[in-house]
């Protein structure tokens, strides 16, 4: 009778994800990446799908999204004061 081998759960650190995500970002196909570095194809497409969804900061992208369009409303808001100002400040008097 033959013993069955188990298969270890192997665990990637973020430097080596980063690295593999970076050479598939350069051009290189996930498949030659993963094959390359040894490690299933699925297993590296998870990786950039969570990469994609998660930016490096930890906050979802639509957070970020929400942030930027709060911020491009306040930065619009205070454009719009100074120009009022300007005309204001413009007339002969």
């Amino acid at each position: 009778m033959e013993k069955k081998s188990r298969q270890t759960h192997r665990k990637y650190d973020a430097l080596f994800r980063q690295e593999a995500l970076k050479q598939v970002e350069n051009g290189r196909s996930v498949p030659s990446v993963a094959q390359a570095l040894g490690i299933s194809e699925a297993l590296l497409y998870g990786w950039r799908k969570k990469a994609l969804t998660q930016p490096s900061s930890g906050r979802p992208v639509s957070s970020d999204l929400e942030a930027l369009r709060k911020q491009v409303k306040q930065l619009e808001t205070e454009r719009d004061i100074l120009k009022k100002a300007l005309a204001i400040f413009s007339r002969p008097s």
